[in-house]
């Protein structure tokens, strides 16, 4: 009995296999999803830069600080917890500061939107100066690009 029973379980094996059409099928619905989604999805604020012929900023080892100003005149800093939210003068000047101190060799660029009054960019570039920035560079479209 017990070389009958051995026989009966010999018969049955199981298939080691694993089946991937499932996850081909999820893989290819959250490609697609990405895909609709990506040029939906904006980062930044949404500014119209003035169109100007101008040399690119040469590259650095570290990340340019931009300090963009829209056209309502708020100003925004790519550095902190809320890169999109508007900050006051006090926390621009302490943040460019605290940038200007730790990474001294840091690239500073003003972003303004083109509907900006040029006092306000001015008033900004202000602002940096007393936060020890020496050097700013603004940042333009080129000719014929919208």
């Amino acid at each position: 009995m017990a070389g009958v029973m051995a026989r009966g379980k010999r018969g049955k094996r199981l298939v080691a296999e694993m089946n991937v059409v499932p996850y081909i099928d999820v893989t290819l619905v959250l490609l697609i999803i990405f895909m609709v989604t990506a040029p939906l999805v904006t980062q930044g604020v949404k500014v119209e830069l003035p169109q100007a012929e101008s040399e690119p900023v040469p590259p650095s080892e570290s990340e340019p600080v931009i300090v963009t100003i829209d056209a309502a005149g708020e100003m925004y800093i790519d550095l902190g917890e809320d890169p999109d939210s508007p900050v006051d003068a006090e926390t621009l000047v302490h943040r460019l500061a605290g940038v200007k101190k730790y990474k001294p060799k840091t690239t500073f660029l003003v972003k303004g939107d083109q509907g900006v009054p040029y006092g306000r960019v001015v008033e900004v570039m202000a602002l940096m100066q007393n936060a020890g920035i020496e050097d700013v560079g603004l940042l333009t479209d080129p000719p014929g690009k919208k």
